[in-house]
């Protein structure tokens, strides 16, 4: 299945740059499809979901044919055709598993769904001065969910000494809300892991897609 072209719909700097960022590193040959602003157009959205019937990035068309979405697991199938010592995903046996596994959900479960409903808090919360209130609460959650895995990071990568797709989400993620001055002073951990991500020369033509790392901007 890893020969072939990998097809993957996003957008640039978008959740979808995750992905691209681990065919990057795996070096899978890859076509990658700009969809638009799907908050902005309703024809990009529509045309989207033609691929992915929920309308959401990272939707990624395996050289099969094979629709695979959610970047969580697709980082782990990714992991499961990868080289052992280029898997971005533990092993079962490695000692680094179980807080893989973690906060690989946790970004998924914790973090994803704060920015999905303040992206969508104006169909959410129709009334202007409840949704003022909502979209607080939704941001105070999602900084305090970037401080339990700021704080979890031991260094240099966010398993210590070991690379992970979790370095990968951060460097991109750092770029999202609250924006890279807040990661600089409140999460200085992940701001030193994403530095280090972008510094990596493999991925330089995968962040020229994405636009350059807020670091070099």
């Amino acid at each position: 299945m890893t020969d072939g072209l990998w097809t993957l719909y996003g957008q640039p700097g978008w959740g979808s740059a995750i992905v691209d960022l681990q065919l990057g590193w795996y070096g899978l040959p890859t076509a990658f499809i700009p969809v638009g602003h799907l908050f902005e157009d309703p024809a990009a959205a529509a045309r989207l979901r033609q691929i992915n019937p929920l309308g959401q990035i990272p939707a990624l068309i395996l050289p099969d044919g094979t629709l695979m979405t959610e970047s969580g697991a697709i980082t782990l199938l990714l992991a499961d055709m990868a080289a052992p010592e280029r898997s971005l995903v533990p092993p079962p046996q490695a000692p680094e598993r179980a807080a893989f596994l973690r906060w690989l959900l946790f970004i998924n479960s914790a973090i994803y769904p704060c920015y999905t409903v303040m992206d969508r808090a104006d169909t959410l919360v129709p009334d202007p001065a409840a949704r003022e209130g909502f979209s607080v609460q939704m941001r105070d959650r999602l900084l305090a969910a970037y401080r339990l895995w700021d704080a979890a990071v031991t260094g240099p990568w966010c398993l210590g000494g070991r690379m992970s797709a979790l370095d990968f989400y951060a460097a991109v993620m750092v770029r999202w809300t609250p924006g890279p001055e807040w990661f600089a002073a409140e999460a200085p951990a992940l701001w030193a892991v994403a530095q280090r991500v972008w510094a990596l020369p493999e991925l330089a033509e995968v962040w020229r897609r994405n636009g350059l790392p807020a670091g070099e901007e």
